[in-house]
């Protein structure tokens, strides 16, 4: 009975460190991804869109997050022939934000 205990336990305890590694190698690939991220950012925006986009992540992060993501994909695709101003993020976000407002339904 005794060794059944102290079986049991044991095995916990390396279900739990299992658990943990996990977490941690899921944490240290998020910080990478982000890392990677942050760079691809700064090669597509001018600083001043940069700070635009970081207001924009203080408010909304989820959108922010979807507009990194869309800059990221669009340089990738090769469809940026230089560094994003601030100017043309703000057309880019009216442009989105037009897109947002024309799928709203009211309801009476």
């Amino acid at each position: 009975m005794e060794d059944e205990l102290e079986e049991l336990r044991k095995r916990k305890l390396m279900e739990y460190q299992a658990q943990l590694r996990e977490q941690q190698r899921q944490a240290a690939l998020k910080r990478e991804y982000e890392l990677q991220k942050r760079a691809a950012i700064r090669q597509i925006l001018t600083p001043e869109a940069r700070t635009r986009l970081a207001n924009i992540r203080a408010v909304k992060p989820e959108f922010a997050e979807q507009i990194e993501i869309q800059l990221i994909q669009l340089a990738q695709s090769g469809r940026l022939m230089s560094k994003i101003t601030d100017s043309q993020l703000k057309e880019i976000l009216a442009k989105i934000q037009e897109r947002k407002r024309e799928f709203k339904i009211r309801r009476a």
